[in-house]
């Protein structure tokens, strides 16, 4: 299985006309390329390219013998500029939107002569982009899998991303509070109140979902960093795919939302499905049954695989 991160550098001009240097990289699982059909998996806020194998963030999802076969597929991740995995960090992060990693990912995918696609399938954010694609190249793909995500950040999200990126530009551990207020939006009162049920750390003298909180805090300020969070949480904030323009994807859509997910209501994705229905006929609803919320794209794996194993 081939996974060493590789790279190709480019120009790219944002809209203001500043040009900045792009060293997207990203890695391949499973078959070579134009060996086999190729499945783009767009990572999410805090994810990567390492899709699969012993450290994959998807690999219940990704791998031999697994939905998403590597012996049947060739599997393609990009790591969205500035995520920090490979390196590369932006200082004006605010120069880029969704729009501009989709056009990047696009340019990634022309050099390296890949002019069609099996699937694209994203979660959250990287679902986001992959619609951001889509809108830009209707034909690129045969399948289309955004899970846990909308075509749009809407205002809830978006209230909630403004909150993140207020704690984000403290000085007092900035990328560890940022993350305890997500992983509350990431999870649901259920979630957090089944599991922990008011249990009190006589040790460390705080409650146990305190301690979990903080604990995931720590862990992701130790291995991200706070230039790549801000960026992500940035464009997390401004995904916005022309709705006039969804009706002219070719792939056949399949949208996959959790039922108690707080950043991407499942209502708002049945919303997008019901609009896009009336005027097309391969587009199709899925819902995640969890107590988990948004979190649950990343747990909910039996329920996932039977969805995508249906679907490709």
């Amino acid at each position: 299985m081939k996974s060493e991160l590789k790279h190709i550098n480019f120009s790219y001009q944002i809209n203001s006309g500043k040009e900045y240097d792009i060293p997207l990289s990203y890695q391949i699982f499973g078959q070579d390329l134009f060996s086999s059909p190729i499945v783009l998996v767009n990572h999410a806020l805090t994810g990567n390219s390492n899709v699969s194998g012993e450290r994959g963030w998807w690999k219940q999802l990704i791998g031999e013998n697994q939905v998403i076969d590597t012996k049947k597929y060739t599997v393609l991740c990009f790591n969205i500029p500035g995520n920090g995995f490979d390196g590369f960090l932006i200082d004006d992060y605010e120069d880029f939107t969704p729009s501009d990693m989709a056009n990047i990912f696009l340019k990634g995918l022309e050099i390296l002569n890949i002019k069609s696609l099996h699937a694209i399938i994203g979660g959250s954010l990287g679902g986001g982009i992959g619609w951001e694609m889509l809108v830009k190249q209707p034909n690129l793909a045969e399948i289309f899998i955004p899970i846990a995500c909308d075509f749009k950040t809407h205002d809830w999200l978006h209230a909630q991303c403004l909150v993140q990126k207020f704690l984000l530009n403290q000085n007092d551990e900035p990328l560890q509070k940022a993350r305890i207020h997500a992983m509350l939006c990431y999870r649901t009162p259920e979630s957090l109140n089944d599991r922990f049920q008011n249990r009190y750390n006589q040790e460390k003298q705080r409650l146990e979902s305190e301690d979990w909180l903080i604990y995931h805090g720590n862990a992701l300020n130790e291995r991200f960093s706070l230039k790549a969070y801000k960026l992500m949480n940035h464009l997390l904030m401004n995904i916005n795919a022309k709705e006039d323009h969804l009706e002219e994807i070719q792939a056949r859509m399949h949208m996959i939302s959790v039922d108690t997910d707080l950043f991407f209501p499942a209502s708002e994705i049945r919303m997008c499905f019901q609009k896009l229905k009336e005027k097309k006929k391969n587009v199709f609803y899925h819902e995640i049954t969890s107590i988990h919320g948004h979190d649950a794209f990343l747990m909910e794996y039996e329920q996932l695989n039977t969805i995508i194993k249906n679907i490709l």
